[in-house]
C-alpha cells in the first residue's frame, strides 16, 4: 500500500490495535426482528461525514436479545463503526445517545481516549488509504470481507493530542463550508427532478403544446382523434390476423370453400379499465400497451423463467443480457455487462430478445415501471425475467413518447397500483398489458415529444453539471483529509508533547498502576500475620 503519507516530526506511526480496542460484529445470525424494542443498526444506516440515516433500515430486537449481544459487543458514545463486509473503507462515529445493537458486517472501534481523540480516529478511518488497505486485505472476489485481524494491523498516523484537536477543528470548519455547498447542490438536484416531473406531467395531460383538437378548430380542418386512431389500428390488427390465418391454412391445404377458417377464435388485446380514470383532453383516449404493441406473440414479454436460463451459459462475450441495472429512466446503461452463449441464445432465446428500438420496462424497483429504449445498431440482446420488452406499433404510437409517458408520475401511479388504493412492488406482465396509457393523436404525440426533449435537454445538461460538482465535493472531502494527515492542514507547535513521548508516558503510567494493583493483591493482611 503506497498511499500512506510520511509522518511529521512529533507524530508516531502505530497499529490500530495500539490506540483502540477492535471488536467484531455483534451477531452472525439473523435476529428475531420486532415492531419495537432496541434499534438494530446496519451498514445501510451509516455514511461517511453524514448523520445516521435511521430511515434506510429500520429494525428492532427484543431487550433480552440485545442484552445477549452486548455481552460480546456493546456500542457506546464515541465508538466508531466500520463495515467489514461489502462496501469497505469508511467509518462513522457514534454521536448519538440511543442504545443500539449492531448488525453482522460491522466492526466496532473503542478508542483509547488517553492517546487518540475519537473524532480524529473517525476522520482518519475515512482517509483514502484506509479504503485502499481494506480492499487489498479483504477476502472474496464478489462481496468482500475484511478479516478482523487485518483491520487491527492498519497503520495509524498519530499526532500529539493538542495537534489532534487542532486538526479536528480545522477539518470540521472546512467540512462545514463544503457541506453547505453540497446541500445547495442537493437542493438544485431536487428542484431539477421536480422540474422533470412537471414537464412529463404536463406532457401526459396535454398541457405542454397546443392539442391537435385546438389546432384543428383554429385552422378549420378535421383530424384523426385518438379514438379513431385506436379503432383503425385495432381494425388493421384484426385484418392482419385474418390474413395470417388464411395464409396458414392455405399453405397447409386446409382452405375450404366455406368460411370455417374464420371460426378460429381471435384474441382481442387487453383494454384498460377506464371506469375510474380521469377525463382526458379533447381528441385523447385511454389505451393499453397491449393495444399499442406490434401484432406478434412476443411483442410484449419478459425473459424466460426456469431451467433453460442458467448462469453456466453466461460468457465473457456473446449476446448481451439485459438486467434491471441496465434500465434507467430514459437511458439504456451498459455497466457490468453480461453475455449469453450465442448458440444457446439462437436456439432458445430469440423470442425474448430486442434488436433495436424496443421499449425496456423494469418489473421490479422503487418504483417498478422505469422505461428506456434499446438503442439501434447495438445488435440483438435478451431480457431477463425482471425486464419487460415491448415492440411498439409505430402506426399507433411514437416509441419515445411512450417511454416518457411510462417514466411520468402518472404512469408510476398505475404501475405501482397507488391510483387504485393498493401498493405493489412488482409490475407483472398481465398488469402491464392493460395499464392505462393516455393516447393523443399521432401528430400531437410528435409535437409533445419534440417539446419534452427540448425542455429535458436543458435539465439534463444542468443535472450533469450538478453531478460533476458533487463528485468534485467528494474529492475535496478526501483532499482535506489527505492534507490533514500529511500534517499540512494546521501548523505544528513545538511545545506539544510528541506522540512517541505520550505513548511512552501512558505505557509507564499503566505499568505503574498495574504493579500497584498486583502488590495490593499480594500484600499480607493483619489476620494472616497473626
Amino acid at each position: 500500500m503506497s498511499g500512506l503519507p510520511q509522518r511529521n516530526a512529533g507524530w508516531a506511526q502505530v497499529r490500530l490495535a495500539e490506540v483502540c480496542h477492535v471488536i467484531t460484529d455483534g451477531t452472525h445470525k439473523t435476529p428475531d426482528y420486532r415492531d419495537s424494542g432496541i434499534r438494530f443498526i446496519s451498514i445501510k444506516n451509516i455514511r461517511p461525514f453524514q448523520p445516521v440515516d435511521w430511515d434506510s433500515y429500520v429494525r428492532f430486537i427484543s431487550k433480552e436479545e440485545h442484552l445477549q449481544l452486548i455481552k460480546r459487543c456493546k456500542p457506546e458514545m464515541d465508538d466508531i463503526l466500520f463495515p467489514r463486509i461489502g462496501t469497505l473503507g469508511f467509518a462513522k462515529r457514534i454521536d448519538f445517545e440511543e442504545e443500539v445493537s449492531i448488525f453482522v458486517g460491522l466492526g466496532l472501534l473503542k478508542p483509547d481516549k488517553a492517546v487518540i481523540r475519537p473524532a480524529y480516529l473517525e476522520y482518519y478511518m475515512n482517509a483514502p488509504w484506509i479504503a485502499e488497505l481494506s480492499s487489498e486485505r479483504a477476502n472474496g472476489s464478489g462481496r468482500l470481507t475484511l478479516p478482523l485481524e487485518e483491520s487491527r494491523e492498519f497503520p495509524v498516523l498519530l499526532p500529539p493530542l493538542r495537534e489532534q484537536d487542532r486538526i479536528v477543528a480545522e477539518i470540521e470548519k472546512q467540512f462545514t463550508r463544503l457541506d453547505a455547498a453540497v446541500a445547495a447542490l442537493r437542493r438544485v438536484q431536487a428542484n431539477l427532478k421536480r422540474y422533470r416531473a412537471a414537464v412529463l406531467k404536463a406532457a401526459c395531460e396535454g398541457r405542454l403544446v397546443p392539442t391537435e383538437a385546438e389546432l384543428a378548430h383554429k385552422e378549420g380542418r378535421s383530424y384523426e382523434t385518438g379514438e379513431q386512431l385506436l379503432a383503425r389500428i385495432l381494425k388493421e390488427r384484426r385484418a392482419k390476423w385474418d390474413a395470417d390465418q388464411f395464409a396458414k391454412m392455405a399453405a397447409a391445404s386446409e382452405l375450404q370453400k366455406n368460411d370455417d377458417w374464420k371460426k378460429k377464435k381471435y384474441k382481442e388485446p387487453e383494454t384498460p379499465d377506464a371506469s375510474n380514470l380521469p377525463k382526458l383532453r379533447e381528441g385523447w383516449i385511454w389505451a393499453s400497451p397491449d393495444q399499442l404493441s406490434e401484432f406478434d406473440d412476443n411483442a410484449i414479454c419478459a425473459g424466460p423463467f426456469g431451467t433453460i436460463f442458467k448462469a453456466k451459459d453466461f460468457r465473457p462475450s456473446g449476446v448481451p443480457i439485459i438486467f434491471l441495472r441496465h434500465v434507467a429512466a430514459g437511458q439504456y446503461l451498459t455497466r457490468k455487462p453480461g453475455f449469453m452463449d450465442p448458440q444457446k441464445w439462437d436456439r432458445l432465446f430469440r423470442p425474448y430478445s430486442v434488436f433495436g428500438g424496443e421499449l425496456l420496462i423494469t418489473k421490479l424497483g422503487e418504483p417498478p415501471g422505469v422505461c428506456a429504449i434499446y438503442p439501434e445498431k447495438l445488435g440483438p440482446a435478451m431480457v431477463t425475467p425482471d425486464v419487460i420488452k415491448m415492440s411498439v406499433n409505430q402506426a399507433a404510437a411514437v416509441p419515445r413518447f411512450l417511454m416518457h409517458y411510462f417514466n411520468s408520475d402518472k404512469a408510476r401511479l398505475f404501475s405501482t397500483g397507488a391510483c387504485f388504493g393498493t401498493t405493489r412492488l412488482r409490475l407483472t406482465l398481465p398488469l402491464f398489458r392493460r395499464m392505462p396509457v393516455a393516447l393523443p393523436p399521432l401528430a400531437e404525440q410528435g409535437r409533445i415529444l419534440t417539446e419534452v426533449e427540448r425542455q429535458l435537454s436543458d435539465e439534463e445538461a444542468l443535472a450533469k453539471l450538478v453531478d460533476a460538482q458533487l463528485v468534485r465535493a467528494d474529492r475535496l472531502h478526501q483532499s482535506i483529509l489527505k492534507s490533514a494527515f500529511q500534517g499540512r492542514l494546521v501548523p505544528q507547535d513545538s511545545s506539544d508533547e510528541p506522540a512517541s513521548r505520550l505513548l511512552e508516558r501512558i505505557r509507564i503510567e499503566r505499568e505503574t498502576r498495574q504493579a500497584q494493583r498486583n502488590r495490593a493483591k499480594t500484600k499480607p493482611s493483619f489476620a494472616s500475620v497473626k
